[in-house]
């Protein structure tokens, strides 16, 4: 007998969500969705994928049938990742709260440009509401996938048990990445309220790990199963994956081995020798090598508009920072010649009245200033700076592995000595040539091709000084010393900064990856954050770069229950903005 069973995200995770002084209904952001699911609740086998298992047709086709709308949950798991909701793509008000709100702040991207009503009075203020939004996503991937995983019928169908927990396991690690620990675990296995125990990242990564290589298993396995299986589970793929180009196990094996190479490239300075192994293993096994390999939502995996051309251009709620504006105009990139804007309205230097006409020159914000009311030019005159050029970002796909990031990872591995398949500058090479983050399936619109060859061309950094038309007490010297060209004549610690610093331009606009490269390695070089000590939590001083976001769930008993009883031991550190999550070593080089 079946009922309706209303999806519930836990109560750790605030439901109001806001942009443009416009409140959804809170009915609307991550709390149910009424599909007709089996009542009972499975738990503790989600690890468990018997891809060995001999099954016969009348067995698949009963697990299907009973699994059928588990299926169409798939898709809606995969978009929360990403900042979907409610069953849809990537919307504007989920990815603002996913990561517009904090997380393109934090890695330089972006920085807000108003103050959402004085909630947000600087780039390092930690407001709960806000900094919880990537955890919330997180619930809904779980809340989606969790009893699929653990449900008996699924051991029928192993693949598609495996293309289930990889996602999970994607959104899981990068929420270790952001917040250094979460109840892993217990989520895993579907439990469905507190307490939740917090597990150690560096336990949480071991296990992903260990998941991958069953994962992957499960697929080469896939090539040995009779014709019949392999037409029935194609036809289960064929609805359940919205992000691969092809919908072949092939692509999901790629996508399993490139978060594992990901994930080996963050662990370099905690254990290196088992970064090193798993860094080795996954190329061997096969990563993404092409733009046709990528996983991403995009024109060819969906009609897709990114919220960046909302969020920006609509609701004026994000302009470019000031670091990336530096950074950018020092390299001479092509996105300065047609991806970003230069400023948009006029403006006023505060002290001396000089104007600054509109569209004059590309004008980023500096992180950590003061946040103004509004989302006028008329009242916010933060507003007149740059944004994105809305015919370019609207077709820019969100990307769970891009193809330039694998070749990045593969060239840094090359510069460690590892066996990558390759050369650093050959993977170097080719990761810049296809970093753009335009859409790659527009004809019309394909501008960075067009440029790219001389932008590689570039031997040295070009002196720049950024200037605040509004405050020239902001005024700073581009600290952007290195080119483009590759030279294999370099130390190897310039070759990481160019290796990282092309990886934080082919990944724009998605910024919890370049971020975490940020906190890893030092690279790429960004201004100092302003005012961090007055707007901070007190665990940060002025120009220091915030190392993680503060435990979710703070607004709630149970969820500060759990924090203090498991959350701050798992952590290894006060939950603070200035404790450096496992990976995150203090004092050591990157060579």
């Amino acid at each position: 007998m079946k009922k309706i069973l209303w999806i519930i995200a836990i109560a750790v995770f605030p439901l109001l969500m806001v942009s443009c002084m416009d409140f959804d209904n809170p009915a609307d952001e991550f709390t149910t969705t009424d599909e007709e699911l089996d009542p009972e609740v499975f738990h503790g086998k989600a690890d468990e994928i018997d891809y060995r298992k001999v099954i016969t047709e009348e067995e698949f086709d009963a697990a299907k049938s009973a699994l059928n709308t588990y299926f169409r949950q798939v898709p809606t798991a995969t978009y929360y990742i990403r900042g979907g909701k409610n069953g849809a793509m990537p919307q504007e008000h989920q990815y603002q709260y996913v990561y517009s709100l904090h997380i393109d702040n934090y890695s330089g991207f972006f920085c807000a440009d108003q103050n959402f009503g004085g909630r947000l009075p600087s780039t390092y203020y930690y407001n709960f509401d806000f900094c919880d939004g990537p955890y919330g996503s997180f619930l809904e991937v779980k809340n989606n996938l969790a009893n699929m995983l653990n449900h008996p019928q699924i051991d029928y169908m192993p693949e598609i048990k495996a293309l289930g927990l990889l996602l999970f396991d994607v959104s899981a690690q990068e929420m270790v990445d952001i917040y250094g620990s979460i109840p892993y675990v217990d989520h895993k296995n579907n439990k469905e309220k507190n307490p939740f125990i917090f597990d150690k990242g560096v336990d949480i990564y071991a296990t992903i790990i260990d998941n991958v290589d069953t994962i992957v298993a499960c697929f080469d396995h896939f090539k040995e199963q009779p014709q019949w299986y392999q037409k029935k589970i194609q036809s289960v793929l064929n609805t359940v994956d919205a992000i691969t180009m092809d919908k072949s196990i092939d692509s999901w094996k790629r996508f399993a081995n490139s978060l594992k190479l990901r994930m080996a490239m963050h662990c370099v300075k905690a254990m290196p020798e088992k970064a090193k192994k798993w860094a080795e293993e996954a190329v061997a096994s096969g990563v993404v090598e092409s733009t046709e390999q990528e996983i991403a939502l995009n024109w060819m995996t969906g009609c897709f508009y990114h919220p960046l051309v909302t969020i920006c251009n609509s609701w004026n709620d994000s302009r470019v920072n000031a670091s990336f504006e530096s950074l950018l105009m020092s390299l001479d990139h092509p996105l300065t010649k047609y991806f970003i804007t230069k400023n948009i309205a006029a403006i006023t230097n505060t002290k001396t009245n000089t104007v600054t006409e509109a569209n004059t020159r590309i004008i980023g914000i500096r992180a950590g200033l003061a946040m103004l009311d509004g989302q006028s030019v008329d009242n916010n005159p933060r507003v007149g700076y740059s944004s994105l050029a809305s015919d370019y970002i609207q077709d820019a796909p969100t990307y769970y592995v891009k193809s330039s990031e694998v070749d990045f990872l593969r060239a840094e591995g090359a510069v460690r000595g590892w066996n990558m398949g390759g050369t650093a500058q050959f993977f170097y090479e080719r990761g810049i040539r296809n970093a753009q983050p335009e859409g790659r399936f527009d004809g019309g619109r394909q501008m960075y091709s067009t440029l790219v060859e001389d932008y590689m061309k570039l031997d040295k950094a070009k002196a720049y000084t950024y200037v605040d038309p509004m405050d020239d007490a902001n005024n700073i010297e581009s600290v952007t010393t290195i080119g483009v060209k590759w030279n294999e004549g370099d130390a190897p610690e310039v070759k990481l900064e160019k290796i990282i610093t092309q990886k934080y331009l082919a990944l724009f606009p998605y910024s919890v990856e370049p971020w975490t490269e940020l906190r890893r390695t030092g690279y790429p070089k960004l201004f100092p954050v302003l005012n961090v000590a007055e707007y901070g939590d007190g665990s940060l001083k002025d120009g220091d770069l915030i190392r993680r976001i503060k435990f979710p769930g703070r607004g709630t008993t149970v969820g500060l229950d759990d924090i203090n009883t498991t959350g701050i031991d798992a952590l290894g550190g006060e939950d603070l903005q200035g404790t450096r999550i496992w990976w995150d070593v203090e004092g050591m080089p990157n060579f």
